[in-house]
């Protein structure tokens, strides 16, 4: 059973029932999960985890579902930790490891997160779910959606990659193609769900998303017998997985799982919209929009992020830092990837790369720092960016 308790909103900490559809706070802030974690502590241990499922209901006491009979899984989560020699050597780093989300059903993270927001959504009540997306979102909500027997309502640019479109399509979404940005196709699903009868599952918000993406916190930490490493790199769009790795910290903390330690989080942008690494710098705690947003890593092309308060606040907290990449290194990286690890990575998750070898030149990461990299999705939806012959 789940030791969900109530939702909070991340900017006030007014609590809001957890047992009804809610997207976000009155104040227009995320809202976030919150548990008994004494009572969940209680039930699951570090030691009693061995047994369980191996995927990321595993960890069903901090998850949004009251009984695994509600569960809509399609086997996400427990993606390999690999450790990247070769390509560690080239980056003078002695301890690289690669989390690699691409082996999630949908092939992304994205998984993750719309497994919990469909199962939550489903169980509050939701029939039709809407949802903006720059490609793997929308294909992971319209594989969900139809597990669960729910619509889906799927709004994507119209150069989204190829793949996605003809992935959203089998699985019987309605897909919509858009003339502009994410952002755009957000404010379409924005202005028509009340009367379409849609239910929002837009990144944050609504508050399970982060409850899917906060378990890659949880496997990292299991993985690594309960030790955190010293740099967490992941690439950037709305932000969820960071957040909710921070937030999945916290939580394990609490339960006495791990000490008080924290990785160094970073997170990477494309050069070509970079609203999180420009707030950052400039020490402000929002990150206001990116005008004329351009990156071939549509994963990236976020412009303005729900949760850029939350993001922000991770990256100071840790003593982290952002860095944005322009799309020949991202592109170059994904290969060099491939290259050294065997992992044909998305061009976010290429981007790590690139950020790790400037982090490494500027001094920021020392080559005994245990450092992972997230690549968040497969580079073979990504075929179009990634034609060009890499650089010898």
């Amino acid at each position: 059973m789940s030791f969900l308790t109530h939702l909070e909103c991340s900017r006030t900490g007014t609590r809001y029932d957890a047992s009804t559809l809610q997207n976000l706070s009155d104040v227009g802030a995320p809202l976030l999960a919150r548990y008994n974690l004494e009572g969940a502590g209680a039930r699951i241990n570090r030691e009693n985890l061995g047994g369980r499922r191996s995927d990321m209901w595993r960890y069903l006491e901090v998850l949004p579902a009251a009984s695994e009979a509600e569960i809509i899984s399609l086997g996400e989560g427990w993606t390999p930790l690999r450790l990247a020699p070769s390509l560690g050597q080239r980056l003078g780093l002695q301890r690289l490891y690669i989390k690699d989300e691409s082996l999630n059903p949908t092939g992304s993270f994205k998984a993750r997160g719309l497994s919990a927001a469909v199962t939550a959504a489903a169980a509050r009540g939701a029939r039709k779910l809407a949802i903006p997306t720059a490609g793997n979102a929308g294909g992971a909500l319209a594989a969900y959606a139809a597990s669960a027997g729910l619509e889906a309502f799927v709004f994507m640019p119209a150069d989204t990659p190829m793949a996605f479109q003809i992935e959203c399509r089998s699985c019987g979404a309605h897909l919509e193609l858009v003339d502009g940005l994410i952002s755009d196709c957000g404010a379409i699903v924005g202005k028509r769900k009340v009367d379409a009868g849609w239910f929002d599952v837009s990144t944050l918000k609504e508050p399970y998303r982060v409850e899917g993406k906060k378990t890659m916190g949880y496997e990292l930490a299991e993985q690594f017998s309960w030790e955190l490493p010293d740099v967490v790199v992941y690439p950037t769009g709305g932000g969820t997985g960071l957040v909710g790795m921070w937030k999945a910290f916290d939580e394990m903390e609490q339960m006495g799982w791990i000490d008080s330690r924290r990785p160094r989080m970073v997170s990477v942008q494309a050069a070509g919209c970079a609203p999180v690494v420009r707030a950052f710098e400039a020490g402000a705690d929002t990150a206001t929009a990116w005008e004329d947003a351009r990156t071939i890593a549509s994963g990236l092309r976020v412009p303005s992020a729900v949760g850029d308060a939350l993001m922000l606040q991770a990256l100071r907290e840790s003593e982290g830092t952002a860095v944005a990449v322009t799309d020949e290194e991202l592109v170059e990286a994904t290969h060099e990837m491939a290259r050294h690890t065997g992992i044909f990575a998305c061009p976010e998750g290429g981007a790590t790369v690139a950020a790790i070898r400037r982090l490494r030149e500027n001094g920021f990461v020392g080559k005994d720092d245990r450092v992972v990299l997230f690549n968040t999705g497969s580079g073979y939806k990504y075929m179009e960016a990634l034609s060009n012959p890499p650089a010898a």
